[in-house]
């Protein structure tokens, strides 16, 4: 129990929210002055939203698309008659009930009576239980989006949230809301939920509509719960659209690269994903069947072309118009990158292979704290320095973002082309500004607690690729000063190696985890 209670005090790393009940941070414009706040506190219950009829064409500019969506190669599907196939999930530091849902794409519920446990917040760290890996049936075959409508990618290059929405008479443009302390307008909300979980502002916009109407109607439908999100302690735009983005996340991620094969809707049905749909497509039908309104039926609807396809063509026409593909060249390398502080400092590796922002995002992020004799959010005065040349994209709310200048691919200011670095949790002071051009070892800012989840001091980076997140451990593992990540199999759990030299991430500084250049 005590090294339970230290693990707590000491962590000094990102924490992992509870999907039933966090609020994910997304950083405020940097362009945009604040309005005024007018969400107002939420006292009573909330209805399960409706899902809004499919109506008229809206009148705006869209591409026309003529081809056939590109047929993937077939995925595994686990099936089995009864769909009861199971394997063991050893629980790790922090995880819920909830997030281990999550990760297996089944609900609280379904774990509770294959586990014959009857209270969710009774875990213990090293228990074993039961997930199920299989499903009765196989999910429709009917492609919903390209992968590059999925991630914030070359397909979404110019795209402005609040210039789109200005064509309609829209009550996202009326929405305003306070997000970490700072009040935002409705289109800065979504636009700044797509940076924060690297995914498509116009899917996002795309599943507003489908939900709430909140883009083509100018009344609110669901005000407190657009996204039929019922389980969140913050309803809201804001947090609304960070649980959609997040389960958007995990059913792309999972499949493409966690190997998820099937998953549970809202009442229990447990689905296959069809082998011949491709991941974009297995995000978006994840993502509905998350809704808490969902049946089989409905869901069926749903993921038809009557269902989010038609709702999505109204706003931009036919998703497949936009495909960028391959979203990754066959011979992705990283590029050389060097470690995040200067040569004469020793940092701690807090944090292995975990989300790019929250639990879906591919485990593309890896945790770093500076040298110092204090625990805790305490101010640092090392600094967090450029791993490559690059020029800043973003510079709010703790994140630092720099798009990298390579040969033949030079920097051109828009982060979902080519390689990009995400650096969080960088203090606003001394914060490098939005445009300014960077080299190798610049000072970017001083690591901190702002932004994201934080109980310590410290540096979260992550890598993305053409909007893509880049896992830590994956084929193109992270690569600093030829420190090379190796994931443990749990999330925050991890190596670093360089040549002979073993470095494992632990909630200390000690010399198990010291990192030197």
């Amino acid at each position: 129990m005590l090294s339970l209670v230290l693990l707590f005090l000491l962590l000094v790393g990102c924490e992992r929210p509870d999907p039933e009940t966090a609020v994910f941070v997304t950083p405020g414009a940097t362009n945009q002055p604040p309005p005024t706040p007018i969400l107002t506190p939420f006292t009573g219950s909330a209805p399960v939203p409706p899902t809004p009829e499919v109506g008229p064409a809206i009148a705006v500019a869209r591409p026309t698309y003529f081809g056939t969506p590109t047929p993937d190669p077939p995925h595994e599907t686990a099936v089995t008659d009864s769909g009861s196939a199971t394997t063991s999930h050893t629980v790790g530091a922090g995880e819920t009930l909830g997030y281990i849902a999550q990760l297996y794409g089944t609900t609280e519920e379904e774990l509770l009576a294959l586990n014959q446990l009857d209270n969710i917040n009774l875990l213990f760290v090293g228990q074993a239980l039961l997930v199920p890996t299989s499903a009765s049936q196989v999910g429709p075959t009917f492609k919903i989006i390209p992968d590059s409508e999925l991630v914030y990618g070359p397909a979404a290059a110019g795209f402005d949230v609040r210039q789109f929405v200005t064509l309609f008479d829209s009550y996202l443009l009326r929405y305003e809301e306070t997000v970490e302390n700072q009040p935002l307008a409705g289109p800065e909300i979504v636009a700044l939920v797509a940076h924060r979980f690297s995914v498509n502002p116009r899917l996002l916009l795309a599943a507003l509509e489908f939900r709430a109407g909140w883009v083509s109607k100018p009344v609110g439908v669901v005000e407190q719960y657009p996204m039929g999100y019922l389980g969140s302690s913050q309803p809201g735009l804001y947090g609304q659209l960070s649980w959609a983005a997040n389960e958007l996340n995990l059913g792309f991620y999972g499949r493409s690269e966690g190997g998820r094969s099937a998953f549970s809707l809202a009442d229990g049905t447990r689905l296959g994903f069809a082998p011949t749909i491709n991941d974009g497509t297995a995000a978006v039908q994840k993502w509905l069947g998350a809704h808490y309104g969902a049946t089989y039926a409905t869901w069926l609807q749903e993921t038809g072309p009557d269902g989010f396809w038609a709702a999505y063509n109204r706003l931009f026409g036919n998703p497949f118009a936009y495909t960028v593909d391959p979203l990754w060249p066959a011979n992705l390398s990283q590029p050389n990158l060097q470690l995040p502080w200067s040569n004469n400092e020793t940092w701690y590796y807090t944090g292995g292979p975990h989300g790019g922002w929250a639990a879906g995002s591919a485990w593309a992020a890896l945790d770093f704290a500076p040298p110092s004799d204090q625990l805790g959010c305490v101010q640092s005065e090392s600094w967090v320095t450029a791993m490559a040349d690059g020029l800043v994209t973003r510079s709010d709310f703790g994140a630092v973002v720099v798009d990298l200048d390579l040969p033949g691919q030079p920097a051109d200011g828009f982060a979902g082309t080519g390689w990009a670095i995400i650096y969080m949790h960088l203090e606003t002071r001394d914060r490098i500004a939005v445009g300014t051009p960077v080299q190798t070892g610049d000072r970017l800012g001083h690591p901190s607690c702002e932004g994201g989840f934080s109980n310590g001091t410290h540096l979260h980076v992550a890598r993305t690729y053409n909007g893509r997140w880049v896992a830590a451990d994956g084929a193109v593992a992270f690569n600093m000063a030829g420190w090379v990540s190796q994931g443990l199999g749990s999330e925050y759990d991890g190596l670093l190696l360089r040549g002979t030299i073993s470095r494992e991430a632990c909630v200390c500084r000690d010399e198990i985890n010291a990192i030197s250049p």
